[in-house]
């Protein structure tokens, strides 16, 4: 065990909260926990040594933060600082069937809810899913009344600052037949370390359309999950946007426990010099007639390196299952470096199911087209780049949001460029 991963237990086990009995589980998990390394499949391209290196304040008193507004989307926000709340919930002007929660204020029955999924979606094997449980002490509990129709996005946004260490919760329960859009957005590029898991419980026929923009770049480590639980015939629309940092990695589990479910994960992932990110998916067929599709894309650049592992598990009562698996990624430099691992494991015999991967470099000729007719290499850059992405964004169904990112991702292609 890292001396690292013993401070942690030893801060967990100094809190005292109503979360503290489960948090005991988790933290007897990680005193049994071995520190990942090469040998470590689901760590073998990732190196954890950034962290073993921080000196970090934990629990720092949390500033002001001013978030960018997105025209047209009119969302209900929710902004951590540090993994600090700050915005006052009671001042909200929430729709009839929405509840939110802070963990530090739940009442009974939300303590009640929590306590009945808190950990219970996202998988043990998780080792820093291990560790957010054991020092998240802030986050939200947002519980959605059967057969209500949230039309108002929930944006939640967390800024990590310079030296802060910070771990902040969300759980999600849609009931029966509900609906509701969430935006999870994190940020940070000074030295600090985040941590940020979601767990959605979505119920029988409930559709949640979900969103995770992990823009962590440069100094700004970030570790963080999410995972969703789908009941029968329940659906969910999922696009995870990621920039690289100097330690990224992203855990998605999407669980089948409800027949005729139906998940659609779509990812996109920018690396910019020397930077990492690692991407790990894992589908849980377990009921008949579910459906799945996920496109994972990725764009890697000078010197830098992703990790890309997706796995579809088909359990042997799974019949019926429509599942596909596709992975492409554009290099921008032959420095650069993308492992790439898609996986099947089907146990039922009436499926069907495909998987892929590709990885291409820039091609020349297409630049050097567009460099003739007197466009700027960087320019030329974005408009490549964007072009291999866009059809995921142009996916997003909610078109404001896509609309905002758009300048985004092509200021994001400008930093990317290999000089």
């Amino acid at each position: 065990m890292s001396q690292w991963l013993k401070q942690v237990i030893d801060r967990g086990q100094a809190i005292d909260d109503w979360l503290s009995p489960l948090r005991a589980q988790s933290l007897e998990a990680l005193g049994k926990a071995k520190w990942p390394n090469r040998r470590v499949e689901s760590w073998k391209y990732t190196s954890l040594a950034p962290l073993e290196q921080l000196e970090l304040s934990p629990g720092s008193t949390a500033s002001e933060a001013i978030i960018e507004d997105i025209e047209g989307l009119n969302s209900l926000d929710l902004v951590f600082v540090n993994g600090k709340l700050q915005s006052d919930i009671s001042l909200l002007s929430l729709p009839q069937g929405l509840h939110i929660s802070s963990l530090l204020d739940a009442s009974d029955k939300q303590q009640n809810t929590a306590n009945a999924l808190f950990a219970k979606i996202k998988p043990q094997r998780h080792l820093f899913g291990l560790v957010n449980d054991a020092l998240a002490e802030d986050g939200l509990i947002i519980d959605i009344d059967a057969n209500s129709k949230i039309e108002q996005p929930i944006r939640i946004v967390n800024i990590s600052s310079d030296g802060q260490e910070s771990h902040h919760r969300v759980l999600v329960r849609l009931g029966s037949h509900a609906s509701a859009t969430v935006i999870e957005h994190g940020q940070g590029e000074q030295a600090s370390l985040s941590t940020g898991f979601a767990e959605y419980d979505i119920g029988e026929q409930a559709y949640l359309e979900h969103y995770r923009l992990a823009m962590h770049t440069h100094q700004a480590i970030h570790i963080g999950g999410d995972h969703f639980s789908l009941q029968q015939k329940a659906q969910l629309n999922s696009t995870l946007i990621a920039y690289g940092s100097e330690l990224s990695r992203m855990d998605v589990d999407i669980i089948h426990n409800g027949e005729h479910a139906k998940a659609k994960f779509n990812a996109i992932y920018l690396l910019g010099e020397a930077e990492n990110f690692d991407l790990h998916s894992t589908i849980e067929h377990v009921m008949p007639n579910g459906t799945t599709k996920e496109n994972a894309r990725g764009i890697v650049g000078d010197k830098a390196k992703a990790v890309f592992n997706g796995r579809i598990h088909i359990h042997r009562n799974a019949q019926k299952t429509l599942a596909e698996l596709h992975n492409r990624n554009l290099l921008l430099s032959r420095r650069g470096q993308i492992n790439t691992k898609p996986e099947l494991e089907i146990y039922a015999d009436d499926v069907l199911c495909a998987h892929g991967a590709t990885v291409a470099e820039t091609e020349e000729e297409t630049l050097y087209y567009l460099l003739s007719r007197g466009i700027s290499r960087s320019q030329a850059l974005v408009m490549l780049n964007f072009g291999f992405i866009q059809e995921l964004v142009e996916q997003m169904p909610n078109q404001h949001l896509a609309q905002w990112l758009k300048p985004q991702l092509h200021s994001r292609f400008v930093e990317m460029e290999v000089k």
